[in-house]
C-alpha cells in the first residue's frame, strides 16, 4: 500500500480501515514483537494493547502524538519505538511500563521528559535526539541502569551534575548541540568508555588522560585550537587525530557497542539514510 493512501485511510475511523492499515494483525506475533513503523498512523489501535505478552512495540515513523491510557495493559514490554512522530510531550503513560530497558524518542518536539520517568528503573537505553530540549531534564539522572545515552542534535549548553551519578552510564552521544566548552561533569566520570561532542562549539579541550575506561572520544566540528588529550589506546575521531575510519552511524551517532549489549534497532531507523 502506497504512503499516500494510508495518509488517506488514517484519518478513517472505521474498523475496516484500521484493519487495512494494520494488515490484519489481529492476533499476538508469536515472537511478541509488533512493529507498526510508517503506517501513517494517527493513534495507537487498542487492540495491540491486549497482546500483554508483547515485548517489543515499533511505532516509528508515523503521525502520533498521543497514546491510549491502555497502553498501560503492556507490562511485559521492554522495547519502545516512538521516534519520527509528533509528540510534544511525553505520554505518561509511558512511564508505567516498568520493563522497560530501551526507549526510542529521537526525532520529535519535546522540550522537557516528565519526572515520573524515574519509574523507569531498568532503562538501559534512552534515545532522545532530535528533540527541542535547552537543558538535559535532571529526571534522567535518576535512571540508576542507563548504560546509553543519546542527546545529539538539541539544543544543550551544560550538563547536569548529577550526571555523574549514573554509574553504569558507558556511551553519551552529544553531537550537534551548542556545547560551548567541554562538559566538566563528564571529567568526573571515570566509567565512560564512549565521548560524542562532534559538531558543538568547544573552542578549548581539556585532558581526557585520567578516565581509564575511555576508548572512544569523538570531537571533530568544533573550532577548537587542541585535541583532547586521552591514554594509550584510547581512540580519537577529529582534528589532529589519527586517521581512522568511523564506526557505523545512526541519526549522527556513533554505534560501538559490542555484540551482546548492542540494542536493537528500530526497523524504520534501519533503512533510513544515514
Amino acid at each position: 500500500m502506497g504512503n499516500s493512501l494510508k495518509a488517506i485511510v488514517a484519518f478513517v475511523p472505521s474498523k475496516k480501515c484500521q484493519k487495512y492499515l494494520l494488515e490484519d494483525l489481529e492476533e499476538m506475533p508469536v515472537d511478541k514483537m509488533v512493529d507498526l513503523s510508517g503506517r501513517q498512523l494517527r493513534r495507537l489501535p487498542l487492540h495491540i494493547c491486549s497482546f500483554r505478552e508483547l515485548v517489543k512495540l515499533y511505532l516509528s515513523d508515523n503521525n502520533l502524538n498521543h497514546l491510549p491510557p491502555e497502553l498501560e495493559q503492556l507490562q511485559n514490554l521492554q522495547i519502545l519505538a516512538l521516534d519520527f512522530n509528533n509528540f510534544k510531550a511525553l505520554p505518561l503513560v509511558v512511564c508505567t511500563l516498568k520493563q522497560l530497558c530501551i526507549l526510542y524518542l529521537g526525532n520529535n518536539k519535546l522540550c522537557s521528559l516528565p519526572l515520573e520517568l524515574r519509574l523507569l528503573q531498568n532503562l538501559k537505553t534512552l534515545w532522545i535526539e532530535s528533540n527541542c530540549l535547552q537543558y538535559l531534564p535532571e529526571v534522567v539522572c535518576e535512571l540508576s541502569l542507563l548504560k546509553t545515552l543519546h542527546a545529539g542534535s538539541n539544543a544543550l549548553r551544560t550538563l547536569p551534575q548529577q550526571l555523574q551519578c549514573l554509574q553504569e552510564l558507558r556511551t553519551i552521544w552529544l553531537s550537534g548541540n551548542l556545547l560551548s566548552d567541554f562538559p566538566p561533569v563528564l571529567l568526573n566520570m571515570p566509567f565512560l568508555e564512549v565521548i560524542d561532542v562532534d559538531r558543538n562549539s568547544i573552542r578549548f579541550f581539556p585532558s581526557l588522560a585520567h578516565l581509564p575506561g575511555l576508548k572512544l572520544v569523538i570531537y571533530d566540528h568544533n573550532p577548537c585550537s587542541n585535541a583532547p588529550k586521552v591514554a594509550k589506546g584510547v581512540r580519537r575521531v577529529g582534528r589532529w587525530s589519527e586517521e581512522t575510519p568511523e564506526p557505523r552511524k545512526r541519526s549522527g551517532a556513533v554505534i560501538d557497542i559490542t555484540l551482546d549489549e548492542k540494542p536493537l534497532l528500530p526497523p524504520a531507523a534501519k533503512t533510513r539514510p544515514e
